[in-house]
């Protein structure tokens, strides 16, 4: 498989660290995702170094360098044009000791042989190594193969590296990876790595919830969400991640507004449309729009209906948010996600002012593409859709968030005495702002005067 080499600074950066390395006497290779990438036609994200040098050798032999994590061997090289916005991370070879923590090793030993340096390694299809000094026009020519990641990468396997659960104990969160990748690429599990998750599943709740979080995040933003979530599972990791999301399974709707299934189909069919580099908050939007509906389930004489499924999809959703670590800014944005998606029906009857509030609602976009993928994975039909992105894409900014025509400070100035009244007076002013009705300060104060006479 020929690809060609996108020589990015990145790429020459990472060349030019291995060629000084390897002026000194040491080896040094592109080693991990960016071979994979390379030998996959997919432009790398950026690029390791691997070498034989310890960390002292390699802190000496660049102007700017950072010590970062040098107790595990990884030094980090920044490009001598202080302009560049880039680091790469050069990495002793090593094997490891015993993890104790289901994380990092306990011990880190040097090693000069690069063959034992990638036997420590999560998978086959990131245990290559590549000489960028090398032709590397066909990248497969220039690769070094100790575990046969080349055969995983043709034949679509993600094989974990030697015995899988000794791996998986390594680090727990190499089970949510594979997963990833597998969904990334369309590979598959290699039936004795499938069979180590399966059976240390258990063991991913001993991860912090951050790395899981990410880890997810990242599952749900690369274009491949709904692959992921079938793996996650297949494999048992999803009752131990995100139970509140298993528990979707199983769940009936209304056929005559969902004749795709149950709820957990209906929430792989939505994060399925998930767009690769989509916004997280989208993301998690969409896969926790219904989580509320297990728990508000209710089968009525008409109809299957989920009463207040939106209000405990939020405290549900506020959990998650709280368990897995999210910024104040990404939860509020998820649960307004949550909090909004059904608002849609009623747009076509809402007045103008109520409309144009709706689309003052931070990150609207969020909001109207949550709606398409919802109508996409029931009924199809976008004609509310429709009508709501003309009305939002149509109407300028400065109409649904016009400068107040009256503020509290003018109400005192006018005789009424401050309290909880105020704020009913002023919205009042806003919304036939907003309808169009008023459009000056007497306007307003006259239609105040109006509704709330002084006593």
């Amino acid at each position: 498989m020929k690809t060609a080499v996108l020589f990015t600074p990145q790429f020459e950066e990472a060349k030019r660290i291995a060629g000084t390395l390897r002026q000194s006497g040491y080896e040094a290779y592109l080693a991990g995702g960016c071979v994979r990438d390379l030998i996959l036609g997919r432009a790398p994200a950026d690029y390791d170094v691997a070498t034989s040098a310890t960390p002292d050798v390699v802190l000496s032999a660049f102007d700017r360098t950072f010590a970062v994590g040098a107790h595990f061997g990884v030094v980090l090289v920044a490009p001598r044009e202080e302009s560049a916005r880039f680091v790469t991370e050069v990495a002793t070879f090593r094997s490891d000791g015993a993890y104790s923590d289901g994380r990092h090793p306990d011990a880190v030993q040097y090693t000069a042989r690069a063959q034992e340096d990638v036997r420590r390694r999560d998978f086959t299809i990131n245990g290559l190594l590549l000489d960028p000094l090398d032709d590397i026009s066909d990248p497969r020519r220039a690769v070094i193969d100790y575990v046969g990641g080349l055969a995983d990468l043709d034949a679509g396997v993600v094989r974990a590296i030697g015995r899988p659960e000794l791996r998986f104990q390594e680090d727990h969160l190499r089970m949510l990876r594979a997963v990833r990748f597998a969904a990334r690429f369309g590979f598959e599990l290699e039936p004795a790595t499938l069979a180590a998750i399966g059976a240390l599943a258990p063991r991913i709740q001993t991860v912090s919830r951050e790395r899981v979080r990410d880890e997810l995040t990242k599952m749900l933003t690369e274009g491949h969400a709904r692959r992921a979530f079938e793996l996650l599972d297949s494999t048992g990791l999803l009752a131990h991640v995100l139970p509140e999301i298993e528990r979707l399974k199983g769940v009936e709707q209304p056929p005559e507004f969902h004749p795709e299934g149950d709820v957990w189909i209906h929430t792989l069919m939505v994060i399925g449309q998930l767009d690769a580099g989509c916004s997280e908050t989208l993301a998690w939007g969409a896969l926790l729009h219904d989580v509320g509906k297990p728990a508000t389930f209710r089968s009525a004489p008409d109809r299957i209906r989920f009463d207040g499924h939106v209000e405990v999809g939020m405290a549900i959703a506020a959990d998650i948010c709280r368990r897995m670590r999210f910024s104040n800014d990404e939860a509020r944005q998820i649960l307004a996600l949550i909090e909004h998606h059904m608002r849609f029906m009623n747009a076509p009857q809402m007045r103008a002012s109520t409309l144009k509030r709706f689309f003052r609602l931070a990150g609207f976009e969020e909001h109207l593409a949550l709606h398409r993928m919802d109508c996409m994975a029931a009924h199809r039909h976008l004609e509310i859709y429709d009508y709501v992105r003309e009305r939002w894409q149509s109407t300028p900014e400065e109409e649904f968030r016009p400068p107040r025509l009256v503020t509290g400070r003018e109400l005192i100035a006018a005789g009424y005495k401050p309290g909880a009244q105020f704020r009913e007076m002023l919205q009042a002013a806003e919304d036939a702002q907003l309808e169009g009705t008023i459009a000056t300060k007497d306007q307003a104060l006259e239609l105040i005067r109006t509704r709330f006479p002084l006593n």
